[in-house]
């Protein structure tokens, strides 16, 4: 009987040993969804705004720069990495606020590292990674203006972007304030400075970090005032499409150890530091969102 279980148990130790190379195959072999598709195709696409400093913008060489830029762009290096790619392209795809949710739906884009604010409801069409950056709706303003709180807001004219959480941020701030405002709809950030530079709006409505990023880039930025208003909460996240579980622990897992590393630092240093450091908001989201292995 001795005998009989040992000539059984070296029989299923043999069958183990042979059987690695194909667990193993099959576990390479099982990809699925964008971690697939980055494999085969060693193209990962990323999507960006055009005029969204210091998050994600077109510098000066012509090419995608920022803060969620650096983000996405260490998320690729993990990614790369854990598929084994001697090389990895990155798709540079430019979205706008109106059409960046749709980009991710229809595929065009894997992973949209810009400004976006992850909610509740656009997580009925897309999904979130871990939060990346903590802001507040705000005004850009000039001292002309007179802008210092919202009795001040009267009758001005707030430049807005439509379809963003700003704006429906702004409209219920305003609703419980009982102020009314001339709403100008500008299609992106550039285009909401340029109506504050050009006296067609009073203030422009966006995220403050957004908006100290294009006063501070300004030609001119003592011209541009950002009244202590703040009117929501802004968890930025980058966007990718639903039902992919191992894409987003991809994503998460090399966000998580950005933050668990400490090497976010320099990068919040090399974008933001100008501004001062962390607020403890978002020295507790990176500390909360360093999630162990």
């Amino acid at each position: 009987m001795k005998r009989d279980m040992k000539f059984v148990l070296g029989a299923l130790l043999a069958s183990l040993v042979l059987a690695g190379p194909a667990l193993g195959q099959g576990k390479a072999q099982g990809l699925d969804g964008t971690l697939k598709k980055i494999k085969t195709s060693g193209v990962l696409n990323i999507g960006y705004r055009e005029s969204s400093p210091p998050f994600s913008f077109m510098g000066p060489d012509k090419r995608p720069t920022g803060y969620s830029i650096d983000l996405c762009m260490h998320v690729a290096g993990v990614i790369q990495k854990q598929l084994g790619l001697a090389n990895l392209k990155l798709g540079w795809v430019p979205v706008t606020a109106q059409n960046r949710i749709e980009m991710v739906v229809q595929g065009k884009v894997d992973l949209e590292c810009s400004t976006t604010t992850a909610s509740l409801s656009r997580q009925e069409r897309v999904d979130f990674s871990l939060m990346t950056f903590v802001d507040g709706g705000g005004l850009l303003t000039t001292p002309g203006a007179n802008l210092r709180g919202s009795a001040d807001l009267a009758g001005k004219r707030i430049a807005v972007i439509p379809g963003t959480t700003t704006e429906k941020s702004l409209a219920e701030y305003l609703k419980t304030e009982f102020v009314t405002v001339q709403t100008v709809r500008v299609k992106d950030h550039a285009e909401g400075f340029a109506a504050l530079e050009g006296g067609l709006a009073d203030a422009f409505a966006s995220d403050r970090g957004v908006l100290i990023g294009l006063a501070v880039t300004s030609k001119d930025p003592k011209r541009f005032l950002l009244p202590d208003l703040v009117f929501s909460y802004e968890p930025y996240a980058l966007m990718m499409r639903r039902n992919d579980a191992a894409f987003r622990l991809a994503v998460n897992r090399a966000l998580a150890g950005l933050y668990r590393s400490g090497s976010i630092a320099p990068i919040y240093e090399r974008w933001l530091g100008t501004f001062g450091k962390p607020s403890q908001p978002l020295q507790a989201m990176y500390l909360l969102n360093g999630l162990p292995e």
